[in-house]
């Protein structure tokens, strides 16, 4: 398997934990999935970065008897990985001391329930209703639909 062929396995690698990271932050109610996505995704993108900086062939930029190897790899990505890493293990222990003070106060881990209970609690506390809609849609029975469509 040459250099190349491995290259772009991991960037197709790359590529699918991002995909997989940010289907799961979309398409999951539920916070400490999102929180696990979010880490799926970080690590597709970090996996991605340590991609733009390798070179087939190349040695690690060290300069030894005063001779500078002819391919040297990159290592500014590698220091901006190293960065993320450490900051994304902070992003994600406070979103899950966030998840676990929500699940404390709420009672679910599920963020549409959330929502709507934080929104019930901001309008109680304010006085201010709660939004809605003039145009939304009446909620009818099956049978009442039959009868309105029967009248017709």
């Amino acid at each position: 398997m040459g250099a190349v062929e491995l290259g772009s396995i991991a960037c197709a690698g790359a590529l699918g934990l991002v995909v997989v990271g940010l289907f799961g932050m979309v398409m999951s109610p539920h916070l400490i999935r999102i929180i696990l996505s979010l880490a799926v995704l970080e690590a597709g993108a970090n996996l991605f970065m340590v991609m733009v900086g390798y070179r087939p062939g190349g040695v690690a930029p060290i300069i030894v008897d005063g001779t500078i190897p002819a391919a040297m790899v990159d290592p500014i990505p590698q220091a901006l990985v190293l960065t993320a890493i450490v900051i994304g293990v902070g992003v994600q222990a406070f979103a899950i001391a966030l998840a676990m003070r929500l699940r404390r106060a709420y009672g679910t881990q599920d963020v549409r329930e959330i929502r709507r209970r934080m929104e019930q609690d901001i309008s109680r506390e304010t006085g201010v209703p709660l939004p809605s809609s003039e145009d939304e849609p009446e909620v009818q029975h099956p049978r009442n639909l039959a009868v309105w469509t029967r009248r017709r």
